[in-house]
């Protein structure tokens, strides 16, 4: 198996005051059968698969995609890992589709299972506790980003998998493709577990988790527009379509800041003080104005008090790059549209630049 083949960003914790607390990442996240799809098209040797979203589709793709077998695999897709170990809320392990699997990196609340995999005879299993008790079965090879990925290099990770039938040269050309992928697509992780051999002496990427940089959205339409909104946190969803800067941190301060520099300053003055941040909150600077901003402002605060878990909200603007008056117009106005009963206090910051 190759864990984490290519992973440039792992951490899924913020750092704040020197202490880490659990965060949201920004990045795109697409199913297992939708990088599946990604594969293939990159030349990688994937299973014979079909992505499902009810009863009659499951008949179907039996019907039409599998006539002649007699053992098939349904896997639930939602975009976290682990489901392989991970309990349906309902108890059920039979009925799949429209319940809620809560897997360990889920958190309690689990995440509705919308679509399935049928596929072939092969399963995953738990890279995070090999590396924990076999550290040395990791195989990790450093590749020179501006040469790219060599033969030597990829017959390195080959070699480390060890893979008793499969083809040593078909078997490196699968590893440059992997990384081909990961580099052309934008990839912050490329993780392949479990690969399988098969009969007929190939690799078989038989399970896939793909991460992309949300930086490279205008360059990766086509992949963009897979995005799964009702897999996602709502909060981000809303904040990315009012164009906020936002990811949802598990304190119970609300935080509305302007400039990423002040964000973070501020998230450390609160942690620093015995507080704990509820999220990184950016309404940036010049991009919108007037009226525009202040509805963003809007949107801000209903995103903020969504959160049942904010018992306060901290307001901190920078003048020398945001007006002051607008965002206390987006503040007022939104004091019209959401309910702020339980927000007793205000303490007003500001810069008088």
């Amino acid at each position: 198996m190759v864990g984490g083949l290519f992973n440039k960003l792992a951490s899924k914790s913020l750092k704040v005051a020197g202490k880490w607390q659990q965060q949201q990442l920004r990045r795109l996240n697409i199913h297992e059968y939708q990088g599946a799809d990604l594969m293939s098209k990159f030349g990688i040797n994937v299973p014979k698969g079909v992505a499902v979203a009810s009863v009659e589709e499951v008949r179907k793709a039996i019907q039409t995609t599998f006539p002649n077998e007699k053992e098939l695999v349904v896997k639930s897709q939602i975009l976290a890992g682990g489901r392989g170990l991970g309990k349906f809320t309902s108890g059920l392990q039979g009925k799949m589709l429209g319940q809620t699997l809560v897997t360990k990196q889920t958190g309690p609340q689990g995440k509705v299972v919308s679509k399935l995999i049928i596929a072939c005879r092969e399963g995953g299993t738990s890279i995070e506790d090999l590396a924990e008790k076999f550290p040395d079965m990791i195989i990790k090879v450093p590749i020179d980003v501006f040469k790219g990925i060599t033969d030597k290099d990829a017959a390195k990770v080959v070699d480390g998998l060890a893979p008793k039938v499969a083809d040593r040269n078909a078997s490196i050309e699968q590893v440059k493709k992997l990384y081909n992928l990961f580099r052309e697509s934008d990839c912050t992780q490329l993780e392949i577990n479990p690969i399988a051999e098969t009969s007929d002496n190939k690799l078989v990427a038989a399970d896939a988790k793909l991460n992309f940089d949300d930086n490279a959205a205008f360059r990766q339409k086509e992949i963009f527009a897979l995005r799964d909104p009702t897999q996602e946190d709502p909060r981000e969803v809303a904040a990315a379509k009012a164009d906020l800067n936002y990811i949802g941190l598990d304190g119970e301060i609300g935080c509305m800041v302007n400039g990423a520099g002040l964000a973070m300053a501020t998230m450390d003055i609160i942690k620093l003080h015995g507080g704990t941040p509820a999220n990184f909150l950016d309404v940036g600077g010049n991009a919108s104005e007037g009226q525009a901003k202040i509805e963003q402002v809007v949107e801000a605060f209903k995103i903020l008090t969504s959160d049942d878990k904010v018992k306060a909200i901290l307001v901190n603007i920078f003048g020398g790059i945001m007006k002051c008056d607008v965002i206390a117009s987006g503040i007022v106005n939104a004091a019209k549209h959401v309910s702020l009963h339980r927000f007793r206090y205000w303490y007003p910051l500001s810069y008088p630049f």
